[in-house]
């Protein structure tokens, strides 16, 4: 398998366009989901550095450039996050 395959971000469903996700934008989506799980487990003590962090995320993946050129951005955002717990689910296997 080249590197470039390897490591592309690209995911294609039947009937459905490949989307290219920008790697910052896939790392910024696993940090958000890694950030929600660890707020969602804490149980005792002050949790407002993790709430900021989420919201600071939350923001970068509003705000990203990649939607401005996206052609459908509800469909692209849960991709992106198909793509990302995905991943995350074959790291832990």
């Amino acid at each position: 398998m080249s590197e470039m395959t390897e490591n592309s971000n690209k995911r294609s469903n039947a009937g459905m366009d490949a989307t290219d996700f920008p790697d910052d934008l896939v790392q910024t989506q696993h940090a958000w989901n890694a950030t929600y799980a660890a707020l969602a487990g804490f149980h005792r003590g002050d949790t407002t550095a993790l709430r900021r962090r989420l919201l600071r995320l939350s923001v970068r993946l509003w705000w990203h450039p990649y939607w401005n050129t996206a052609r459908s951005v509800p469909a692209a955002r849960t991709e992106l996050r198909q793509l990302t717990r995905a991943r995350a689910a074959a790291r832990a296997a």
